[in-house]
């Protein structure tokens, strides 16, 4: 054997010395890791909390039911959107409730000029949690400075609302709108070959037009304006305001707004949507007066509800008996293991697998929001739950803000059903795709040839035209796939398939909707689900558990250092900061679509327009 030469041992020496440092480099920042962690969560005791505040529901960011894994590294070395904070909503729910029965507790106020997005569902399910503190006599007040439409939603709820005089209310309604690749795709020479099963499967349309098609249309506005129905039931319900006065407020607003002179605050008070018009220094002697204390900066004595809840649960938890568990799948469904924020075929299955075996655990509760993706993930999940079911262990399922596709998928064979009453549900649907792009490489001079075994050998190649004998092969496994969906939702929801055909075919349904055809079983919370589990397992005396995948000490360091990390951040939103999040947001979510097509048999059960309401 030949001696290597002198520039590649030198170059190897430098490579090995350049992997040395990068070794020595992750064990310092490591080492970093732990001692910030240290310093801000071990290094000092809590502060105590206040014999007498209110508790400061200051929600920032997206409330979730689970949050998303961070990455340390990244959340240090890059500034945070105002997107990326999440909230969980137990939380808030278990911060209410718990403030609700403390007597060192008089008042709950809501600044929410930081929350970014909660939906219609979530905010239903505080709502409970709120009437419950209002009936133990305390007061609940919502100041801010500009309430947008989903912080106003929660805002309205309030006895007292309070906007600042250069602020107001921005009210649009519900809509969907999505991007469409159609012509792009041709100009690129990318060949986009789709396969569905359902007239109404909108999944794949932002491959194959250029707009909305009329059948989405029909389907999409139902349901947006079914949600946007409740909306304004609420908010007149909560505020005394005449039925109809939200629509009439939105719709004549530049009439409104005229009146008014172009003052957007007077116009939201001349509405009847806020109490009173208060600059921060009056908003704050208002508060002062009314929780009966200050801090030592004058400002009115409150604790935030996360500071709060996280000193509270401890004091409140160590029930070893019979146990409810509650198990969240959030996301997009995925094959393999899959960190939090997304569901995977093999972490979740193996959580419910574990749970079901757990001692003291009596039934399990499936949070399910998720719009779908794989099949083949789905499924793998579905027979897990049918398991624990075969195991004695009754499984319940309780829909959030969209449970389609997949998630339905994956919630058809439960005990029992229950959604939000704004959940999005429904989609029962079958698609495939699969791009190749061999025009593309064709004007770039790129040209494929060559030979195999068999006429199917090398089919799969993204650079050939597709073989018309895969088509014809995946064009039956659509179908098979589709019919197979049909009999999973037969079966579990004991629907014939005739009454299943004019509900399936990807139409989306709304919570009641879909109750009355049979699709759900109840309309309630999760606390609602949680009792429904408990019934089935006939129990009366339990607890409830919220079960999540072990974490190594590592992981679980990591974990502490990203929300540290996280705390340390601090964002200031604004219009335009705002529209360009959001629009950075849709191509992100875009490219995450693309990424999560990861099925082996690439058949997928996906509702897109399902997570677009803004």
């Amino acid at each position: 054997m030949s001696k290597p030469s002198l520039l590649r041992r030198v170059l190897s020496g430098i490579w090995r010395g350049i992997t040395r440092i990068r070794l020595a480099m992750s064990n310092i920042l490591f080492l970093v890791m732990i001692a910030l962690i240290y310093f801000v969560y071990i290094g000092g005791a809590p502060d105590p909390l206040p014999e007498k505040a209110a508790l400061l529901l200051n929600i920032s960011g997206t409330v979730v039911d689970q949050k998303s894994e961070i990455n340390p590294l990244r959340a240090l070395m890059s500034a945070p959107t105002p997107a990326d904070h999440e909230v969980l909503l137990r939380d808030v729910i278990e911060a209410i409730d718990f403030a609700a029965k403390d007597p060192a507790i008089n008042s709950l106020v809501m600044e929410l000029e930081f929350l970014v997005y909660m939906g219609i569902s979530k905010t239903q399910e505080i709502f409970p949690a709120l009437e419950r503190f209002r009936e133990s006599g305390k007061p609940i007040i919502a100041i801010g400075d500009y309430y947008t439409q989903d912080q106003y939603l929660l805002a309205s709820f309030a006895d007292t609302v309070i906007a600042h005089p250069m602020g107001g209310v921005a009210l649009e309604g519900y809509s969907s709108y999505n991007n469409y690749f159609r012509e792009a795709l041709e100009k690129f020479s990318v060949n986009m070959h789709i396969f569905r099963a359902g007239d109404h499967k909108s999944a794949v349309e932002p491959f194959i037009r250029d707009d909305m098609s009329p059948g989405e249309k029909e389907v999409t506005s139902r349901w947006l304006n079914n949600l946007w129905a409740q909306y304004t039931v609420q908010v007149e319900k909560q505020r005394d305001l005449e039925p109809g006065a939200v629509d009439d407020f939105v719709n004549n607003f530049t009439a409104r707004l005229q009146s008014a002179g172009g003052d957007a605050a007077q116009a939201a008070l001349t509405a009847g949507l806020v109490d009173k018009l208060l600059g921060r220094r009056e908003g704050n002697d208002l508060l002062v007066e009314l929780v009966g204390a200050s801090n030592e900066d004058g400002l009115y004595e409150a604790v935030e509800f996360e500071r709060y809840v996280a000193r509270k649960r401890p004091l409140l938890a160590g029930d070893e008996g019979d146990r409810i568990a509650v198990i969240t799948a959030e996301g997009s469904i995925v094959p393999g293991e899959q960190p939090p924020g997304t569901i995977g075929s093999d972490s979740l299955a193996r959580l419910i697998h574990d749970t079901a075996k757990a001692d003291g655990v009596k039934a399990i509760v499936l949070r399910v929001n998720s719009g779908g993706g794989s099949m083949f993930a789905s499924e793998i999940i579905r027979q897990q739950m049918l398991q624990a079911r075969e195991m004695g262990i009754p499984v319940v399922v309780s829909m959030g803000t969209v449970a389609a596709s997949g998630g339905y998928y994956i919630a058809a064979d439960a005990d029992e059903i229950w959604a939000t009453p704004s959940t999005i549900t429904g989609s029962i649907g079958v698609f495939a795709v699969f791009p190749t792009f061999e025009d593309l490489l064709q004007r770039v001079g790129v040209h494929t040839d060559g030979v195999g075994t068999t006429n199917m050998a090398g089919s799969l190649r993204a650079d050939r035209p597709l073989n018309p004998d895969l088509v014809a092969a995946l064009n039956n496994s659509v179908d098979f796939a589709y019919q197979t969906f049909l009999q999973v939702v037969s079966q579990g929801r004991d629907l014939s398939i005739p009454q299943l055909d004019p509900l399936a075919e990807g139409r989306v349904w709304a919570a009641d909707d879909a109750l009355k055809s049979g699709l759900i079983d109840k309309v309630g919370s999760l606390q609602d689900a949680v009792v429904a589990a408990a019934r089935l397992a006939e129990v009366s005396d339990y607890g409830v558990e919220y079960v999540e995948l072990p974490l190594s000490p590592r992981d679980m360091l990591m974990k502490q250092l990203a929300r540290s990390v996280g705390s340390l951040n601090l964002w200031t939103p604004s219009t335009a900061s705002t529209a360009l999040s959001g629009l950075l947001g849709s191509m992100r979510e875009a490219v995450e679509e693309l990424g999560s097509l990861q099925d082996p048999a690439n058949l997928y059960m996906r509702c897109v327009s399902c997570g677009a309401v803004r």
